[in-house]
């Protein structure tokens, strides 16, 4: 990842929970602006969606998401990812434009495309 970071730090998630989500039937994304110039991204996938292997398998598709569309998302933002239960067992493509349209949705995508 180019300018992100994970997000690690529980206040932090907790101070995006207390915002206005974005959510469809595979993902709810929370976005804040920070005051760094790099993006921190944290995922969350609950213990009810299944066991150890199935959370992190869908932990790393989320990841690779937005690894490959990292050019796309404005520097600058606090984001975090939570998977519901479809999304373990969504395809990829499928998943990606969940994650692609929430993220334009809350306005942090860039609204050119660099090729």
């Amino acid at each position: 990842m180019k300018f992100s970071t994970s997000l690690k730090l529980n206040h932090i998630f907790r101070r995006l929970y207390r915002t206005s989500g974005f959510a469809d039937g595979y993902l709810v994304l929370y976005a804040r602006k920070n005051r760094t110039a790099g993006n921190r991204v944290g995922i969350t996938v609950s213990k009810k969606l299944g066991k150890a292997h199935v959370r992190n398998r869908t932990r790393r598709r989320l990841r690779e998401i937005y690894r490959l569309n990292e050019s796309r998302f404005q520097p600058g933002w606090d984001i975090v990812v939570v998977a519901r239960s479809r999304a373990v067992d969504a395809p990829f493509d499928r998943l990606t434009g969940s994650y692609l349209s929430l993220a334009r949705k809350a306005g942090v995508l860039c609204e050119t495309q660099d090729p």
